[in-house]
């Protein structure tokens, strides 16, 4: 049996993974860059390329760090999505390693290779958002099973200022890595006060570099709090859902996703093991963040992964020493039924191969969505017939045209929010320094999602001092009217 055992390689086993995984990233509808991407393409390029800092360069609710990624993807290979994804598999497969080493050393070999298949399966659903591992989940979650490595599995207490480091790195990621970091400094406090002490340090260290970072470069702890934090709770903001829409939400990814197949795992391990250990914790800590933050995006199930792919590899590996089951025949049952059951890779493929037809639409039809494959040749064609000193404003959900246009608009909300402050701040901007262009999207769910105030004040605005120039892909084109008041 260790002989058999010998010939499966964690490494083999995260190549493959890493494989499937390029596949799906790459090969899964729209084949350009998402919204979120675009997002932080623009704020990264405006950073890197023109000077302009987070938050005044343009506004979401993540980290710099994500920024500082894309800027540099842009600098060095224009706008693209493939170095992003490439740098996101990378440190998912290195999470994927650190999982194996922590089942390895404290279970045994065998549950390291379960849990890494456990695992890297799951982080290939679409429940779990499969194929977003250019998002900032990647870097924190992996920040995260590193950090339990050195602050859980290693005994000696030096390892447990290593481990805050990357605490703390995956708290610069996202703030909802508190979430991990909770149970980490529980259980390091329960193995030795001087753990604990040690650990917290190195998140301190860890957090205090960054923001010292962060100050040289400009950006203010004031502005990282509000758009970070402080101004994504409240009326028109990202986590803004009303309870049936939440109740809905946490319905459908917990009982009709993916995600249910751990569950028999799960509760074995509950069963199993009856103390209250680190990985019930850990998995209780995670869980109560995504009811917190509310928004049950499949991103953020991801954070639940880690936890829940060591109680299954325990108790997989329970059964398999009790029954004696062959570890190859349990590999390729587990295989089978985590591997992500999806065509669209093939549909995408098909779609690449295939003659592409013209996509340009002339004409003022409304359409219920947005085609994201329009967005980007839309941004494509205002690149073109722009000059870079020009600014572009598009209207709505438009950070893919913004990011594709490689055009700085006149506001930091260069993607449609809709706090009172930001609100404010638009029509502000939007007054005081007006645009050569201004984009409209004729689709009904513009009309749908973005407020009556905001459509209004862009529409007379577009009336007021500019011409309507060509609509092209379901987008009204205004170019600013000298001649007009």
């Amino acid at each position: 049996m260790a002989n058999k055992n010998s010939r499966i390689k964690p490494l083999q086993l995260i190549l493959i993974l890493a494989i499937i995984q390029c596949i799906i990233s790459f090969l899964t509808e729209p084949m350009i860059l998402t919204f979120d991407e675009s997002m932080w393409q623009y704020i990264g390029r405006n950073w890197i390329r023109n000077g302009m800092v987070p938050y005044s360069g343009g506004v979401d609710n993540k980290s710099p760090l994500i920024f500082l990624m894309f800027g540099i993807s842009d600098r060095f290979f224009g706008v693209n999505y493939w170095f992003p994804r490439l740098l996101g598999i990378t440190v998912q497969s290195a999470g994927i390693y650190g999982l194996y080493k922590i089942a390895e050393k404290t279970i045994n070999r065998r549950a390291g290779l379960i849990a890494m298949s456990l695992y890297g399966l799951s982080l290939l659903w679409r429940s779990t958002g499969g194929k977003y591992v250019s998002y900032t989940e990647t870097y924190a979650i992996t920040s995260i099973i590193i950090a339990v490595y050195f602050c859980i599995v290693c005994n000696k207490n030096n390892y447990a200022f290593i481990g805050g480091l990357f605490a703390g790195l995956g708290l610069g990621f996202r703030l909802t890595a508190i979430f991990g970091i909770i149970p980490l400094f529980i259980f390091s406090f329960k193995k030795s006060r001087q753990a604990g002490l040690i650990f917290l340090l190195g998140i301190l260290a860890s957090t205090g570099l960054l923001i010292l970072l962060a100050e040289w470069a400009g950006i203010g702890m004031s502005d990282l709090l509000f758009y970070g934090f402080t101004d994504n709770f409240g009326p028109g903001s990202a986590t803004a859902y009303s309870f049936a829409w939440k109740a809905q939400r946490f319905a459908d990814n917990f009982f009709y996703s993916e995600i249910i197949l751990f569950y028999p795992a799960v509760v074995c391990y509950f069963i199993l093991n009856r103390k209250v250990d680190f990985l019930k914790v850990w998995l209780f800590s995670e869980f109560i963040g995504i009811v917190i933050l509310g928004m049950y995006d499949r991103c953020h199930f991801k954070e639940l992964l880690p936890a829940m792919s060591l109680m299954g590899a325990y108790t997989v590996n329970f059964l398999v020493e009790n029954y004696r089951a062959p570890l190859k025949q349990i590999m390729l049952g587990l295989w089978i039924v985590f591997f992500p059951k999806t065509f669209e890779p093939l549909l995408a493929a098909k779609k690449f191969f295939s003659s592409k037809s013209s996509h340009r639409i002339n004409n003022n039809s409304k359409a219920v969505f947005e085609s994201e494959d329009f967005k980007k040749l839309l941004g494509l064609w205002i690149r073109s017939k722009t000059l870079t000193i020009e600014k572009v404003y598009v209207a709505g959900y438009g950070a893919q045209i913004q990011a594709y246009s490689e055009r700085i608009s006149v506001s930091r909300y260069f993607n449609v929010t809709q706090t009172p402050y930001a609100k404010k701040r638009l029509f502000s901007d939007l007054s005081t320094n007006k645009p050569s262009m201004i984009v409209i999207p004729l689709s009904e769910s513009y009309s749908n999602v973005v407020d009556a105030d905001i459509r209004l004040f862009v529409n007379e605005l577009a009336l007021r001092n500019y011409s309507l120039d060509t609509c092209m892909y379901n987008y009204n084109i205004f170019r600013y009217n000298l001649n007009k008041p």
